[in-house]
């Protein structure tokens, strides 16, 4: 049995998900074997994902997306290096209910970038996603060597909002480092920059934008574009329209114009997880995360291990908190068939509280369904 699930968000890490499957399991058929490898798809979860297949947990002091200093990690095996955004400058560096939409930066996933170049990283895969910033990237290549600077010469503010003041964006100090190696943006979205699909109309209500906000955020990331490409030329202006553009507040963007290649996270995390050799081994793969939807079909790391597993000729079953596809659609993903919580426990208030000692019982059902 080869455990491939993501976490149940607000609930319980990849990690602690194939924990508590490997319990249930065993509990029923003591001699199952299994195999545990925690996914993600480049958002939050990513260095933890990293880090239970092997990699070493880096720590660094960062500034955080409100400019308050916090520890951040990213994961490194050999000259490789797993960079979570979300570490940084992700929603959870936020007191809670605090929401900076104009203002936060995401500086410190700039830093995050360096700590991993000192550490000798010949590669980086960049998770971005979970975001609490909206602001192109632009913190990022200021603590990688950019200026952003505004008619009178000074360094315009932090966040997306202070973008509509940029008057001149000098790219001649970005860490020569980044030219020399494989820079990886690992996404599960592939958002433009702006307009009806942009970051800002897009992801910009969930870190509190309100609608001018957005209007405010759309248009100065549209002239952040146009001051770029005064800058390095037209491929700024072919950059804000490619995919993944827009991922976690267009801090994607900022990686493409630094030499990023854009890649599906999960399909990057795979590949960096050693995924394939994995599967070779498993008679049945276990995936997940904490609401199959149809979010779950585009790009989410249940369907990318679904989509490898069945390309391998390998049963897939999934457990989730709650199920939000028919069977039908879950077969056309490639997957046999899933187990949620909520089957088992249909107060959902309670599943969210209990996921853990509720899945065990899940992963009970299931070896008693497959197994016995």
């Amino acid at each position: 049995m080869l455990i491939a699930a993501d976490k149940f968000k607000g609930s319980l890490t990849a990690v602690q998900v194939a924990q508590r499957v490997t319990a249930g399991l065993r509990r029923v058929v003591p001699e199952v074997e299994v195999e545990a490898l925690p996914v993600a798809d480049g958002g939050d979860g990513t260095v933890d994902a990293a880090v239970a297949a092997g990699f070493e947990r880096r720590e660094v002091r960062v500034t955080g997306p409100l400019g308050e200093p916090v520890m951040a990690a990213y994961a490194l095996r050999g000259d490789t290096a797993v960079v979570e955004m979300a570490e940084a400058s992700g929603l959870q560096r936020l007191p809670a209910g605090v929401f900076a939409p104009l203002t936060a930066t995401t500086y410190g996933s700039g830093e995050l970038l360096r700590a991993a170049l000192d550490a000798g990283a010949r590669t980086i895969v960049f998770g971005v996603g979970g975001s609490a910033t909206t602001d192109g990237g632009s913190g990022m290549l200021a603590a990688l060597g950019a200026r952003f600077l505004d008619a009178d010469g000074e360094p315009v503010g932090p966040g997306g909002g202070a973008l509509s003041a940029l008057a001149v964006a000098d790219l001649s100090g970005l860490d020569p480092r980044l030219a020399e190696i494989e820079f990886v943006l690992a996404s599960d979205v592939d958002n433009p920059l702006t307009g009806p699909k942009g970051a800002p109309a897009v992801y910009g209500p969930q870190k509190g934008a309100t609608p001018d906000d957005v209007a405010v955020l759309d248009a100065a990331l549209g002239h952040f574009a146009q001051v770029l490409e005064q800058a390095i030329g037209p491929r700024a202006a072919e950059y804000a329209t490619s995919p993944g553009a827009g991922a976690a507040g267009g801090i994607g963007y900022g990686a493409l114009i630094v030499g990023a290649g854009f890649r599906p996270g999960i399909e990057v995390m795979l590949d960096v997880l050693g995924f394939a050799p994995a599967l070779e081994r498993a008679t049945l793969v276990i995936t997940g995360e904490g609401s199959l939807d149809e979010q779950t079909l585009h790009g989410k790391a249940p369907a990318g291990v679904a989509a490898a597993a069945r390309a391998a000729g390998k049963e897939v079953i999934a457990v989730c908190g709650r199920l939000a596809l028919s069977p039908e659609t879950l077969h056309r993903a490639g997957i046999r068939r899933a187990y949620p919580l909520t089957e088992a426990e249909p107060d959902v208030q309670r599943c969210i509280a209990e996921a853990g000692p509720i899945l065990e019982s899940v992963a009970e059902r299931i070896a008693r369904d497959l197994l016995t």
